[in-house]
């Protein structure tokens, strides 16, 4: 497969992945996490470290209410995995598509 074909399926996927949530469009932290080949909880956990290096509205947990609209936005369980304990963060993308 040509690069470019690689990089419009990525592009594709990725796209995909970003809801609009607020008026924001947003990435999950699941997603982003699997984007950048780490855990949910260390990307959490690093990002909350450096909370200072981001704009205040650079990430923001969602209510219950909008976790259960987005699970039905999606069509499948994968927020829960098991039971997750808490509330997703999502991340806003700042990209221009």
């Amino acid at each position: 497969m040509k690069k470019e074909n690689k990089t419009l399926i990525i592009l594709a996927s990725i796209e995909r992945q970003i809801f609009l949530i607020r008026e924001k469009k947003v990435m999950l932290d699941s997603d982003l996490a699997r984007l950048y080949q780490v855990s949910v909880k260390r990307l959490n956990e690093q990002v909350k470290r450096n909370i200072k290096r981001f704009p205040i509205d650079f990430m923001f947990q969602l209510n219950k209410e909008e976790t259960n609209n987005l699970k039905s936005q999606i069509a499948t369980s994968s927020l829960g995995h098991g039971g997750k304990r808490k509330l997703p963060y999502v991340f806003t993308e700042r990209i221009n598509f």
